[in-house]
């Protein structure tokens, strides 16, 4: 859970420096001062975006679904991470809309990956009785690490210009794939199928509320 949650903040906080200044670089950089372009640009990067991922989710969750262990999950948690580290490097060298489109595809498959691996795993070894808290200090550190960050990429932006912030969005998405391979001992080799079941005594009636 630590490794997980190391990771959460370090990832978001990566990420956190691009958002606030992601559509600032389309209108400046890519659109070249247009606001209509800029926002139709932005637009679309979205839609492909959200497009890619809701679109691959589902498949990927039910392929690791139907795996019993973690190496699956584990491998493709790592992979997509991997993927979605070169997408900031790639803004780098766009120029044209469709660039920014493909990156956003690539971008969403590699989070198509990540998400349902990271969950499944962060779900299975939650420590029993600190479920709400872990999930909470999880949200509460992301919360923290994407607004610093977010204001951090605001000044940087402004004062050093895009190239930094897309570096440092890529190599801190790289340092946080680190935080993942010493859990590898603690992954389950089988799941069991019934690992979500509250067990049911014989004598006992369901409840109703």
């Amino acid at each position: 859970m630590r490794a997980y949650i190391h990771w959460s903040f370090v990832v978001n906080s990566a990420w956190g420096l691009l958002g606030p200044v992601f559509a600032i670089f389309l209108l400046e950089k890519i659109a070249a001062g247009n606001v209509a372009e800029g926002a139709k640009i932005a637009g679309f990067a979205t839609l492909a975006y959200w497009a890619t991922k809701s679109l691959l989710q589902i498949p990927i969750a039910r392929y690791l679904d139907k795996n019993r262990g973690e190496i699956d999950d584990f491998w493709f948690y790592v992979t997509g991470c991997i993927m979605t580290g070169f997408i900031p490097f790639g803004f780098l060298f766009a120029s044209l809309a469709w660039h920014i489109y493909v990156l956003q595809i690539l971008h969403a498959a590699g989070m198509a990956m990540v998400v349902p691996a990271s969950y499944a795993i962060f779900i299975r070894h939650t420590d029993k009785g600190k479920e709400a808290y872990e999930s909470g200090l999880d949200s509460t550190l992301l919360g923290i690490g994407a607004g610093v960050a977010g204001a951090l990429g605001g000044i940087l932006a402004g004062y050093i210009g895009f190239q930094l912030i897309f570096v440092l969005t890529g190599v801190m998405t790289f340092i946080s794939v680190l935080f993942l391979f010493p859990v590898r001992r603690d992954l389950f080799l089988a799941v069991p199928r019934n690992i979500h079941e509250f067990p049911v005594k014989k004598d006992e009636q369901p409840r109703h509320f």
